[in-house]
């Protein structure tokens, strides 16, 4: 793997003239932030070598590097998910890559639903904490200690420092948020009620579908991480409606327009 690894980022390098120290990765229906990167340099995943692509409505499929906020970023349009049939390491793979493209930081993004009652579509959530119940780990097999340790610790999965900075930009611009903890189901179906009431009593604010594994890797290879979500919907039980993906990214698209100043002056203050 390492090998596949530094292939990639050797691709990547020879078409790019800077080095990015900001990952980012966009979730359902955020991908408008990269109309916001300056210079920028896309590179559709098809293009390159060892990557998987994206086959999910709302994930474009593309690496775009450039300037955000004034800093040097990388971000992708699109991730993959474990639902698609990818492999865990697969899934988290590209947050590999960014690590030899020496990404120090990286903030992640996705789209979910509302368990916490207080929450309402469209809210906007710092991560805190992560909760895995997709019932495996990427870092299940072999350990190859050139990227980190057997046993990475995970008591800091967000970064404090990043979650203060994102605070401090958030009041800074008038942007409300929330705050809370993420579970991840493995999907692709829309959790039952019996799922969401037993995710709301072992301490879960937002369900969703992505974001740990990825989470978990970046930890594992060193790099911090800010994570932000997206509540495009009350999980089931808590609204009666029924879900859709397309009213998940419309949602997603309506509330972009905050997230976007706001990871901005994210990456300005990192």
């Amino acid at each position: 793997m390492y090998e596949k690894i530094l292939e990639t980022s050797n691709y990547l390098k020879s078409k790019i003239h800077v080095t990015p120290n900001i990952g980012i990765i966009l979730g359902s229906g955020l991908g408008d932030l990269v109309n916001f990167i300056e210079n920028p340099i896309e590179i559709e995943y098809s293009q390159i070598p060892n990557f998987p692509v994206s086959t999910v409505a709302g994930h474009a499929g593309k690496l775009v590097f450039g300037k955000l906020g004034g800093k040097d970023v990388v971000a992708m349009k699109g991730r993959f998910h474990f639902y698609e049939g990818y492999s865990m390491q697969k899934v988290t793979y590209p947050v590999y890559v960014m690590k030899l493209l020496g990404i120090q930081s990286l903030v992640v993004s996705n789209a979910c639903g509302g368990v916490n009652p207080k929450f309402a579509p469209g809210d906007l959530m710092i991560i805190k904490d992560y909760i895995n119940f997709m019932g495996t780990s990427p870092l299940i097999g072999t350990n190859d200690d050139r990227f980190g340790p057997r046993f990475p610790d995970m008591s800091e999965a967000y970064s404090l420092n990043l979650i203060n900075l994102a605070k401090i930009a958030a009041h800074d611009l008038g942007i409300k948020f929330q705050e809370g903890n993420y579970i991840a189901f493995t999907g692709p179906n829309y959790e039952t009620s019996a799922e969401i009431k037993m995710a709301s009593v072992v301490g879960a604010d937002a369900v969703g579908m992505s974001t740990v594994p990825e989470t978990i890797i970046a930890n594992y290879l060193g790099i911090k991480v800010l994570g932000i979500s997206c509540i495009t919907n009350m999980a089931t039980g808590i609204a009666v409606k029924k879900h859709s993906h397309e009213d998940v990214v419309k949602v997603a698209e309506l509330a972009g327009k905050n997230f976007c100043k706001w990871v901005i002056e994210i990456t300005k203050r990192m």
